[in-house]
Formats: structure tokens, sequence, C-alpha cells
């Protein structure tokens, strides 16, 4: 696992640990995070907001989520496919 996945994992999790789960679609994630939609993911030279997630990673989720794991492993997964990370 790189540097920057392991910081962003990190930052995922804190941030989407508070969603109440299970999680039905994107917009139950939006209450969870600090400044809502514009809520900013950095590591190293890397930065994504969580409006970039849901527009560039929807394809790659798979609703509804029981955990943060498992959503947090999907983000990544997007996040590499669609090589941003």
């Amino acid at each position: 696992m790189s540097d920057v996945e392991s910081q962003l994992r990190e930052q995922f999790t804190d941030a989407f640990s508070n969603a109440s789960y299970p999680v039905k679609n994107q917009m139950s994630l939006v209450p969870a995070l600090p400044q809502g939609p514009g809520t900013k993911f950095k590591a190293d030279d890397v930065t994504i907001t969580a409006m970039e997630l849901a527009a560039k990673l929807g394809k790659h989720q798979d609703f509804p989520y029981e955990d943060v794991e498992s959503l947090v492993d999907d983000i990544i997964v997007g996040l590499k496919k669609e090589d941003m990370i």
C-alpha cells in the first residue's frame, strides 16, 4: 500500500465512520462530512474533494454499504481504476 493510499484510507475512514449505516446512496454520506460536499482529502500531492469522489466513482460503488471498511475499500479501488492515485 502506498503512502498516499494509506493516508487517504485513514482520512476516508475518519470522515465516513460517522455516517448512519447501512448507507443506501452517496447523498446519505454528505451529513457525515465535516465540510459537506466541499470536504477535501489530501495526501502528498493528491487532493480530492467529496464532490469529485461522487462524480468520478459512482460506477465503482456498490450501495448499500453495511460498514465503513467496505465503503472505503471500494473508494480506494475506484480511485486506482480512475488513475487518481
